[in-house]
């Protein structure tokens, strides 16, 4: 899983991917390819 500051960049990596909040945390996760895992902060 990447840490990124801008969740812009990895969500645009891969079509499947979609931002999700959860605890308070912005994810970007990817039910087709899982590598494409990104955590914002």
């Amino acid at each position: 899983m990447k840490v990124v500051n801008s969740l812009k960049t990895a969500k645009t990596r891969d079509k499947y991917c979609v931002v999700v909040r959860r605890k308070g945390r912005v994810f970007v996760i990817n039910k087709r390819n899982k590598r494409f895992k990104a955590r914002q902060g």
